[in-house]
């Protein structure tokens, strides 16, 4: 029996039955497992030591983790932010899958790259956010976000512009990638207003657990084309899956799990 799992602060079971529904029709010897770590370097050395040959990381350790594995790969290193750890007999690579989905979902709703961006967020997912519209040739991009010095930082790196606030701001997509509307004590919270929301023609929440976040909500009632984070920790997992496994599960398959995973 091979074992991977999760390292969350707050665990949900969406990747827990994703990924063992995948494992029992594609009968593979693995099992998934989800944890809150109380300290992470312990959590990363049992990774290494136990051995467990596959480790998600979400929030808010993709960044701290970076110091605890031993290499990282381009998807990782280009921007500074891992979600996935693979072990090699006791060596830890870091991915990131988070930048694949991104960069998936925007080419599958067909969003044009004129379009104005507000990217609300300047944390580990922000940064594979942002690395995927600039790759995709998005250019009139704001990153919102209160912490100025890792605000800053993003948009410099990308030359996309920074506003500490929303405000009244408008743009044509609107993402959010932040903890606004994800379960827990901000689950309430609308992460852009309703004046933004009704400017807007496309609205990308990246928070998956609620995937009908109030971003989201008020998106589906305004008539605005919708991406869920449910559709990002799909794909995202999809490819986590293929790093672990080394086998590609079909898209049906792929469709069914994620289907599963929030039954």
């Amino acid at each position: 029996m091979t074992l991977c799992i999760s390292l969350a602060a707050r665990p949900s079971n969406i990747g827990t039955r994703f990924h063992n529904y995948l494992y029992d029709q594609l009968d593979l010897n693995f099992v998934y497992k989800a944890f809150a770590p109380t300290d992470l370097a312990q959590a990363i050395a049992g990774v290494r030591g136990l051995p467990i040959r596959g480790c998600a990381v979400s929030m808010p350790y993709k960044e701290d983790v970076i110091a605890l594995v031993d290499r990282m790969d381009a998807s990782a290193q280009a921007i500074n932010s891992v979600n996935t750890i693979v072990n090699d007999d006791g060596v830890l690579t870091a991915y990131n899958t988070d930048y694949l989905a991104v960069a998936r979902l925007l080419a599958d709703h067909h969003v044009p790259v004129s379009w104005s961006v507000l990217l609300q967020g300047s944390g580990g997912m922000a940064k594979a956010v942002a690395a995927a519209l600039s790759d995709a040739g998005f250019s009139d991009v704001t990153v919102v976000a209160r912490n100025e010095g890792t605000g800053r930082a993003l948009a410099d790196r990308y030359d996309f512009n920074w506003q500490a606030e929303a405000a009244g701001a408008t743009a044509d997509l609107l993402i959010n990638v932040t903890p606004l509307g994800m379960a827990g004590e901000h689950v309430a919270v609308q992460s852009f207003t309703h004046a933004a929301v009704d400017a807007a023609r496309t609205v990308f929440d990246v928070v998956a657990m609620p995937a009908e976040t109030p971003l989201v909500t008020a998106a589906r009632t305004a008539g605005k084309n919708v991406i869920t984070g449910a559709e990002v920790i799909a794909i995202q997992a999809e490819e986590q899956f293929v790093l672990y496994t080394g086998v590609r599960p079909t898209p049906e398959q792929v469709r069914a799990a994620s289907e599963f995973s929030r039954a």
